[in-house]
């Protein structure tokens, strides 16, 4: 190759790069109806709203935590449970309670099975 070859790929290798480089520049609008600002209020309402459970099961066997959970299903099948792994330990929990009231009144009637259950309040995440 000559001289006037290799400084003619360098001068087009320089020019398509220059001009990718270049193309990347941009604008973006974004249009939204009115409703998705109400919605994205209406969300962060929700969010703030504070639930209570009751834990009535706490310890490092999945095939206990299971067990309790199911004895528990067929002994108050009117609140949802939820095992939860927060290590080293299985977690049953119980309910999803809109009040600290809701969630006295079913402590009582858990704690005649349950007498380590007690209540709490999830973290936000």
């Amino acid at each position: 190759m000559n001289n006037l070859n290799i400084k003619t790929l360098c001068f087009l290798t320089l020019a398509v790069i220059s001009v990718s480089l270049s193309a990347q520049e941009g604008t973006v609008t974004v249009n939204q109806p009115d409703a998705i600002n109400k919605l994205l209020e209406f969300k962060k309402d929700v969010k703030t709203v504070e639930t209570y459970k009751i834990q009535v099961y706490s310890g490092d066997s999945s095939f206990r935590a299971e067990k309790v959970r199911s004895e528990f299903r067929e002994k108050y099948g009117q609140w949802p449970t939820e095992m939860v792994f927060n290590t080293p330990n299985y977690k049953i929990w119980v309910g999803n309670f809109r009040d600290r009231l809701e969630a006295d009144r079913a402590l009582l009637r858990i704690k005649k099975n349950y007498m380590n259950a007690f209540i709490f309040q999830p973290k936000k995440d």
